[in-house]
């Protein structure tokens, strides 16, 4: 069975997505025999967890059929947060399977391979979409064994190894758990390292936390858990923990862009990797030697990362607040390892810690950079050939382009097509257009020299999408 051809799964940003009901055992099991045949073909064993969704499981069993089968043990680690299967793996030089779909709803999932060096590469994806694979006629599903604590231990340890006990000390951090894979790792290293920890908002029903477009619900929740409680900050994760959230004393979310800007500063990084969606704030700074702009997804920021100089200190990070670590890092005889796969738990240890050694508030931690402020939303369930078909005709006219992102901006004076479609202004304003790689979305990007200007900048591109329903902005979309 050709992986291409077997169902409507697909690779995205982040590994294969796609609806729960078409990821089949037999799907599931073809996806992991075909990455076992290709990418890490000759692997002995082979490192297997999952998130906290309800599909996730079976999802699971299956993968694990197609390891097994092929010869392989699966060390299973059960539900942990992927950058912490991720350093396992890759620590132990062995390829890994994640089952997670990260933040996008529960009606869907997904599947994240790594090789034994790291995330695989656009190359591998195309590697395992084009083998063919025999499939038995019944996949033959076993219930999932205890779980090992091996992977667990390591991520901890990453950590409590780096940071100094009580370096929290009177800290109030609120955290909320929803369904994230690592609530109960980030409480543990947060009352390691000295802080109280208040937890909020535990469920079991999967709830998809969305760093890159915050929900309104999620918004309200931190500003009333700030008004009724109080505290010095509030944290919390996607699903699967690979990007972090972190609102002030106040409630206020900071955006994952300066999220990863300010923990590629506190982590005294020298070269800064980073999709073109980040905030300018970045080069604005002045704080680094070198930054390499990518396309959107860790695949581009990790070839990035590989592509600087060695020798220094190189970090990566994604709007979504996901960070990178491409080098060792040595403090005062301590090391934390690199570790060049998305992480939440990293960024919200660094700027808790930056905020306390600073005496600063965490709200007072943007103003370390220049006044640049980004928003992001999409439009949901926006098929991917309508929003390549709006980009097409935003390139070939500069005036539509002024006309559907910013009609009170100015002249366009810059184009980048690194990702979609990004214009700069006469204004200084930005207004950054690409379809979703995960599901059928268009996301917007904006960046202005306030909150509310790039809120409404964001706002309004998207109502004129919606009002012109997309097929008659160019009469071009059927």
């Amino acid at each position: 069975m050709n992986v291409g051809n077997c169902s409507s799964v697909k690779f995205g940003t982040s590994g294969a997505r796609g609806l729960v009901a078409d990821l089949t055992d037999t799907v599931c099991y073809t996806f992991t025999r075909a990455f076992l045949e290709t990418v890490a073909s000759g692997a002995e064993a082979v490192v297997i967890g999952h998130d906290l969704r309800p599909s996730s499981p079976a999802i699971t069993r299956a993968c694990i059929a197609a390891i097994t089968e092929a010869g392989c043990r699966a060390i299973y680690v059960g539900a942990l947060p992927t950058p912490a299967i991720a350093f396992f793996a890759m620590k132990n030089r062995l390829p890994a399977v994640v089952v997670t779909g990260s933040h996008i709803p529960f009606d869907r999932n997904g599947i994240k391979f790594y090789r034994a060096q790291g995330e695989i590469s656009k190359a591998d994806e195309e590697a395992i979409m084009a083998v063919d694979v025999e499939v038995p006629e019944t996949v033959g599903i076993q219930p999932l064994p205890e779980p090992e604590r091996m992977a667990l231990d390591a991520y901890l340890h990453r950590y409590a190894d780096f940071f100094r006990p009580g370096s929290l000390s009177g800290m109030r951090v609120a955290l909320y758990e929803h369904s994230s894979v690592a609530r109960d790792i980030i409480r543990a290293m947060l009352e390691t390292l000295g802080a109280e920890v208040l937890p909020l908002g535990r469920t079991d029903s999967f709830v998809p936390v969305d760093t890159e477009a915050v929900r309104e619900e999620d918004v309200l929740l931190a500003e009333r858990w700030a008004r009724e409680i109080g505290f010095d900050a509030l944290v919390t994760t996607d699903g699967d923990a690979d990007r972090p959230m972190i609102a002030d004393e106040n409630g206020a979310w900071m955006r994952g862009d300066i999220v990863g800007i300010l923990t590629a500063v506190a982590v005294e990084a020298q070269v800064a990797v980073t999709p073109v969606s980040s905030s300018t704030a970045l080069e604005k700074s002045g704080l680094f030697e070198s930054v390499i702009r990518t396309k959107i997804g860790s695949p581009f920021v990790i070839e990035g990362m590989q592509q600087a100089d060695f020798r220094k200190t190189v970090a990566g990070f994604e709007a979504n607040g996901g960070f990178l670590l491409g080098s060792d890092l040595l403090r005062d005889e301590r090391k934390l390892s690199a570790l060049p796969t998305r992480d939440a738990l990293l960024p919200v240890l660094a700027l808790l810690t930056m905020a306390w050694e600073r005496k600063l508030k965490v709200s007072e931690l943007p103003s370390i950079l220049p006044p640049r402020f980004t928003a992001s939303d999409r439009i949901k369930d926006f098929p991917n050939g309508k929003s390549r078909a709006i980009i097409v005709g935003l390139a070939a006219s500069p005036e539509a382009a002024r006309r559907l992102l910013a009609p009170d901006c100015g002249p366009v004076s810059e184009v980048d097509e690194t990702d979609g479609f990004r214009a700069t202004f006469h204004s200084g304003d930005i207004v950054h257009l690409r379809p979703s790689g995960n599901a059928p979305e268009l996301r917007c990007y904006t960046e202005s020299d306030s909150s509310a200007r790039a809120r409404r900048l964001c706002e309004e591109c998207l109502l004129r999408i919606v009002h012109q329903h997309a097929d008659t902005i160019f009469g071009i979309i059927d």
